[in-house]
């Protein structure tokens, strides 16, 4: 069983750290995982984010916060650890906040550093610059002001970008745009065939991933049925994800996946 999404947020780049994360997985009976850290972490990434930090005061102090890092001292640290023998499978990779706006300085990022790593997810975080997943001030930024069907449209248009992009071997959360429990009028039924369709043709993994399910107390453990059925039936990849940030999370919720 592979946990296909793992970050390393809230601690240190640190290979004490990190074992931490893969001792939960050994004892979990996880043979593999795949890390991972956002790239609003690393300074080197700050160019794809001027239009989330333009868009609202709130957004540039929440990015300011969490861009820290160099992506050299997480290079460091992936070195060390393939130095390293572990009883299970570490990959180690990126998950990049993709918007269309900023397809070429993303690339042009990526083509910096993609070698080094053994996989890149990507993830629409955000909509017309405005974060979607905030509990602290999405709903004023952004679902209150603007048209939900607008919303649900741009957000599964930047998912269709990102997927055409062919920067990205797999796609982090593909609809959690539903974190909220806010929802569209219109059936969503095509937009999900067409990303399916899209995953078989560009060979990409599609995530089950349980964070929604347990951070935000959303009733779908990870994908809604219908999309998770439609993927399913399509025979499109599926990777389980538990996008812990803790160790303990590692694994999160995946029985409910094999029940």
């Amino acid at each position: 069983m592979i946990d296909g999404h793992i970050h390393l947020e809230n601690g240190p780049l640190t290979i004490e750290y990190l074992e931490k994360f893969i001792d939960v997985a050994i004892k979990k009976d996880i043979k593999c995982i795949q890390i991972l850290d956002h790239t609003h972490r690393f300074i080197e990434f700050r160019p794809i984010y001027e239009n989330v930090k333009n868009a609202a005061k709130v957004q540039e102090e929440w990015f300011l916060k969490k861009s820290k890092d160099s992506i050299e001292d997480y290079l460091k640290l992936i070195k060390l650890a393939r130095e390293k023998e572990y009883p299970i499978e570490v990959k180690f990779g990126l998950e990049v906040c993709y918007t269309s706006q900023k397809d070429e300085e993303t690339r042009n990022i990526l083509n910096n550093y993609k070698d080094k790593f053994d996989f890149i997810v990507g993830a629409v975080h955000s909509v017309y610059g405005l974060l979607y997943d905030m509990e602290k001030f999405s709903r004023e930024l952004l679902w209150n002001v603007y048209d939900t069907d607008d919303i649900y449209k741009e957000y599964y248009n930047q998912i269709i970008k990102l997927m055409e992009s062919d920067m990205f071997t797999q796609v982090a959360h593909p609809d959690t745009i539903k974190l909220f429990n806010i929802y569209p009028t219109y059936d969503l039924t095509k937009t999900y065939n067409k990303i399916a369709d899209l995953a078989l043709e560009k060979d990409l993994y599609l995530e089950n991933n349980f964070g929604c399910y347990y951070r935000y107390n959303h009733k779908d453990p990870g994908l809604s049925k219908e999309l998770k059925e439609l993927l399913l039936n399509k025979g499109v990849k599926i990777m389980l994800a538990s996008d812990a940030h803790i160790p303990e999370h590692v694994g999160q919720c995946f029985e409910l996946w094999t029940n």
